[in-house]
């Protein structure tokens, strides 16, 4: 059931008419207001109620306001709030809940993608047992980070480190079922997070979906340890996890990166070109020397394949986008530079077969800016997706 929202004048003002461009830029900004979205001749949702107007103010508690239910909807989000092995500051949990909340005051039509929410956009609500399970390791992991992982001899800690443990394999197996079931009914799946531990089972259900697929990692930490703290399923051990658990990932690009250990470099080396590591000092130092970033960019997304599932841990944005993320790291990506990378996915012909969005962590103060640019960056992968889906 749909539900008015009452906005202040101040949010109802900030949903407005995108500002006059000219030239080539106008024609494909008019080309995108009278061209119905093509989505894999997905044929746009009906279901909105009447009084639904997709320029006006948001309604009811769907994400971004929309009625579609997961059924309906051509997007499905599974919403995962885990964060026990967070090893700096807490909030990740609450991501799922900040973004939601922000979707609801951003304007439906895309300047880069047109009108995504015509094909149906729908948040899960969240597992229950997953809010447990992640309240429960939360509890058990919070001597285990307080030890730096040292639980060796202290048979307390050495059990609490193995609920840990227990529970994000049981969290990977039930993330996992959740993708696998929609993904088989045709579903365009994405996750949002939690901390970046949170996608490891909808990027395996996309692995054995897509075989040989490759996996765009943009991040400010290459997450390739063994484990961290004493957690096998740790935040900054999911593409290790990921690397050696799924053999039939064809290559691992990552983006951004700037705080890594020596180990996790002598890694990408010995992955024999299988992991490739855009640092960002190296794209720095070429923006510095005057390269064009759309040149940084097709390189990059030439060395992935074909079917391409984007993992988007937050932090590889720069921190004044994301300034309460568990891991901030001076540097990273601007907005328009990270929309540019995962547009030039579709541009090149690949496909984007699905994505998480992680991190994301609202200030305690009620500021809703980390939640604001976290939405937007995700309708921003939604719209990308669903285009890349069109073989024309």
């Amino acid at each position: 059931m749909r539900v008015w929202t009452t906005l202040s004048p101040v949010l109802r003002s900030a949903r407005r008419s995108a500002p006059a461009r000219s030239g080539a830029a106008l024609a494909e900004l008019g080309s995108r207001l009278t061209t119905p979205s093509r989505t894999a001749n997905v044929a746009p949702v009906s279901s909105s109620p009447p009084g639904f107007d997709p320029n006006g103010p948001a309604l009811g508690h769907g994400i971004y306001g929309l009625p579609h239910t997961p059924d309906e909807a051509r997007v499905v989000l599974i919403p995962v709030p885990w964060e026990p092995t967070v090893s700096y500051r807490r909030g990740a949990a609450k991501g799922p809940a900040a973004i939601l909340r922000a979707s609801r005051q951003i304007d439906l039509f895309d300047l880069h993608t047109g009108r995504p929410y015509e094909q149906g956009i729908a948040m899960l609500d969240v597992d229950p047992d997953i809010a447990r399970w992640n309240a429960e390791a939360c509890a058990a992991a919070e001597p285990v980070l307080a030890a730096h992982g040292e639980v060796a001899g202290d048979r307390d800690l050495e059990a609490r480190l193995a609920a840990v443990n227990a529970l994000s394999r049981r969290l990977n197996e039930r993330v996992g079922e959740i993708a696998r079931r929609w993904l088989e009914r045709g579903k365009l799946v994405g996750l949002v997070g939690g901390d970046h531990s949170a996608p490891y089972g909808t990027i395996a259900a996309h692995a054995e979906r897509y075989p040989g697929m490759g996996i765009l990692h943009v991040d400010a930490h290459a997450d390739l340890r063994d484990a961290y703290e004493g957690f096998t399923d740790s935040h900054a051990s999911i593409l290790y996890n990921v690397a050696t658990r799924h053999p039939k990932i064809a290559r691992i690009v990552q983006v951004g990166l700037r705080d890594m250990s020596e180990d996790e470099a002598r890694f990408i080396r010995a992955s024999n070109g299988r992991i490739v590591a855009h640092t960002d000092p190296a794209i720095a130092d070429r923006l510095f020397d005057g390269e064009p970033f759309h040149l940084i960019t097709d390189a990059i997304i030439e060395d992935l394949p074909r079917d391409v599932y984007v993992t988007f841990d937050i932090d590889g944005l720069d921190p004044m986008l994301c300034p309460s993320t568990g891991t901030p790291v001076p540097g990273g990506l601007t907005f328009q530079q990270a929309v540019a990378l995962i547009g030039r996915i579709h541009k090149s012909g690949r496909r984007i077969v699905g994505f998480d969005l992680n991190e994301v962590a609202p200030r305690d103060d009620g500021d809703d800016w980390d939640g604001n640019v976290g939405a937007r960056l995700l309708y921003k992968l939604i719209g990308f997706a669903l285009l890349s889906q069109d073989p024309r």
